[in-house]
């Protein structure tokens, strides 16, 4: 996994060039933001269970069918492996969060994604949803706190959704 700086880094290495002004602005810009950064991505870690917990009771108030009998979350294994998946975007997105990149999403979340829901004939759609109530919860919780982070907290969320919204699973 790559952080923003490394990022960079890597990049100007590769051409064999000195930093110039606008690797120097895009450093500046991660370090002025990542305390944050960090603040928000301290939220995520201790209220977790809490922010998966909300997600997941706001999908099923909205999509009640995924919990009748031939809904995806119909069963308490599958109920189970819906909110681990809810907790695995979650936890990925506060990697990508703090580290101001969203390539381990691609790595650790995407690639494979496709394979393995249509394996178990799961539907896209109240995944995305899931994803998109896991940043309404936390862009809330941010709020509550006065932390300036939304437009931060929202990136690795809204790459998810786009990734995934294109995909034809």
């Amino acid at each position: 996994m790559q952080d923003a700086i490394t990022t960079i880094l890597n990049r100007y290495d590769l051409t064999g060039k000195y930093l110039d002004k606008i690797a120097i602005e895009e450093l500046n810009n991660y370090f002025i933001t990542a305390s944050n950064r960090i603040k928000a991505t301290e939220i995520i870690n201790c209220q977790a269970a809490k922010i998966v917990k909300e997600a997941a009771t706001r999908l099923y108030e909205e999509q009640p069918e995924l919990l009748r009998p031939g809904g995806n979350s119909y069963t308490t294994r599958r109920y189970a492996a819906c909110l681990r998946d809810i907790e695995y975007y979650l936890r990925y997105a506060s990697y990508a969060l703090i580290a101001a990149n969203n390539n381990i999403l691609k790595e650790r979340v995407l690639d494979g994604l496709r394979d393995v829901y249509n394996s178990l004939s799961v539907p896209i759609a109240p995944t995305v949803r899931s994803i998109q109530l896991l940043q309404e919860v936390i862009e809330e919780e941010i709020k509550s706190r006065n932390i300036d982070a939304i437009k931060w907290i929202a990136e690795p969320f809204q790459y998810m959704i786009k990734n995934l919204s294109e995909q034809d699973l």
